[in-house]
C-alpha cells in the first residue's frame, strides 16, 4: 500500500467524486445508448402483436380456419409446432356489459409458414362450443370475420417435439379441437423443417366431427400417418373404439415400455383421464409423454378432491399496490374469472394454471386447486403463491395482484 499522506490519502474519495462530476458534465446530455442485441429481440418478439383476419374456411360442419395477417408493420414471432396464441378480447354480454377475458387456441399453421417475409401468417381452428360451454370459441366461431382484427399475445407453451428429449418416433393421441397442433407438427415435417416420424390416432364419436381431415390425408406420407378412430359409428370401415392401450401399441415403435416412442396428447379432459390409464397399462416411461394443457374444468365439483359443500359467493378483496377492491367470487368460477367480471385487469395466458402470468398471492381466506390444474413451482406452493384462473374460493379470501 502506497502512503502518499495524511492529507493526500484522507481527501481521495472527494477528488474521485470531483474527477466524476467533471467527468458527466463534460458527457453527451443526450442518452445514445443502444443495445442491438435487445432491439432485435424486442422486433422479433414483441410483447403484444396486432393482426386481422384475412381469410375463414370451414374445415368442419363445426369447426373454422381463421388466417391472420400483421398488421400496422408487426411481424409475427418464430414459434414452434404445437404452441398456442392468446387473444385478448372484449364481449358484449346481453344486458350490455363488456366481458374483457382473454383465451388461448393452439396455433395449427406451421411455423414456417410465418416466416416468409410479406407472405407471412398464423392460423386457428376454431370449434363451435355446445350451448353454455365454449363461451369464447363460440364467439371467435361466430364473430370473426374477414377484416376483423385481434391483439395477440405469442408464442406460449411448450408442447413441442425436442429431438433431445424426445424419441424419432411420435404417437399423437388427439380427441375433437386436440388435432389442431398437429395439424401444424404435421406441415412442418412434410415441409421439411421438423426431422420425426409421426402417427395421428384422432378419436372422434362421428365422421361429422373430424376436423381438417381434408388437409392432414393430403399431406401423408410415409412420415406423416393419420388415423381416425370412430366411436360412435359401428359400421365405420377403420379402426373403431377409443384410444385404447391395444390401439395404442399397434401404432407404436415396438414395445411402449421401452421407450421408443413418444406420446403426445390434446384433448377433453374426459380423454386426457381414459389415456393416462391406457399408457400406464403399457408401463411408457414418463419422459415419453407430453401433455398439452387442457383449460380450466368445466364443473369443479366433479374433481374427487373437491371439498362436498354446497355452492357459495364469496367476498373476495383483491389488492393491488396501495388500491384494494372488494368483489363477488363464486366458488364454482375460478378466482381469474371473478376478477374478469368485475373488470379488474389481470393477465391470462393458459387459463389452465400452467404459465404463471396470473400469479398472485394468497393473503387470507381458504381455496381450492385440481391436481391436474397445479402447475406452480415448490417455492410458490411454500409461500402460498396460486395461478388465479385455476384457484377456486372456499371462503372469503384477499389475494394480492401485480398492477397491469
Amino acid at each position: 500500500m502506497k502512503v502518499n499522506g495524511f492529507f493526500k490519502d484522507v481527501t481521495g474519495a472527494s477528488r474521485v467524486t470531483k474527477a466524476r462530476h467533471q467527468l458527466i458534465e463534460s458527457g453527451n446530455p443526450e442518452n445514445i445508448y443502444k443495445d442491438h442485441i435487445r432491439e432485435v429481440a424486442q422486433e422479433v418478439h414483441p410483447k403484444v402483436t396486432h393482426v386481422k383476419c384475412a381469410k375463414v374456411e370451414d374445415v368442419s360442419p363445426t369447426a373454422r380456419k381463421f388466417t391472420f395477417v400483421p398488421t400496422d408493420g408487426d411481424v409475427l414471432p418464430p414459434f414452434m409446432a404445437g404452441q398456442y396464441a392468446s387473444v385478448e378480447l372484449e364481449i358484449p354480454g346481453e344486458d350490455g356489459k363488456v366481458t374483457k377475458t382473454t383465451r388461448p387456441f393452439s396455433i395449427s399453421s406451421a411455423p414456417f409458414q410465418a416466416r416468409q417475409g410479406d407472405k407471412s401468417f398464423f392460423e386457428l381452428t376454431i370449434r363451435n362450443g355446445k350451448p353454455g360451454v365454449g363461451f369464447v370459441s363460440s364467439w371467435m366461431y361466430a364473430n370473426c370475420k374477414e377484416g376483423s382484427t385481434f391483439t395477440f399475445h405469442l408464442p406460449l407453451g411448450q408442447f413441442y417435439y425436442e429431438p433431445l428429449r424426445d424419441a424419432k418416433k411420435v404417437v399423437a393421441l388427439a380427441g375433437g379441437s386436440g388435432i389442431t397442433p398437429f395439424y401444424s407438427m404435421a406441415q412442418e415435417i412434410a415441409h421439411g423443417t421438423m426431422d420425426c416420424d409421426l402417427t395421428i390416432l384422432y378419436g372422434s364419436v362421428s365422421t361429422k366431427d373430424i376436423i381438417l381431415e381434408k388437409q392432414l390425408s393430403a399431406i401423408q406420407s410415409p412420415r406423416v400417418r393419420f388415423v381416425n378412430v370412430i366411436s360412435g359409428e359401428p359400421d365405420y370401415p377403420g379402426e373403431k373404439g377409443f384410444l385404447n392401450a391395444d390401439l395404442i401399441r399397434k401404432y407404436s415403435e415396438g414395445d411402449p415400455a421401452d421407450g421408443n416412442t413418444t406420446y403426445f396428447v390434446c384433448g377433453p379432459l374426459p380423454m386426457y383421464n381414459f389415456v393416462n390409464g391406457e399408457l400406464e397399462k403399457l408401463n411408457v416411461p414418463k419422459r415419453r409423454i407430453r401433455m398439452e394443457v387442457f383449460g380450466a374444468p368445466r364443473d369443479i365439483t366433479k374433481d374427487p378432491d373437491y371439498p362436498k359443500r354446497d355452492p357459495a359467493v364469496y367476498k373476495l378483496k383483491v389488492m393491488r399496490g396501495l388500491e384494494e377492491t372488494e368483489i363477488k367470487a363464486s366458488s364454482l368460477e375460478p378466482l381469474a374469472v371473478a376478477m374478469e367480471r368485475a373488470g379488474i385487469p389481470n393477465p391470462t395466458r393458459c387459463r389452465s394454471g400452467a404459465c404463471g402470468f396470473c400469479r398472485c398471492k394468497l393473503l387470507k381466506g381458504d381455496v381450492f386447486v385440481p391436481s391436474v390444474g397445479d402447475g406452480r413451482r415448490y417455492a410458490d406452493k411454500k409461500f402460498g403463491y396460486y395461478h388465479a384462473c385455476s384457484t377456486y374460493p372456499l371462503s372469503d379470501c384477499a389475494i394480492k395482484i401485480e398492477i397491469c
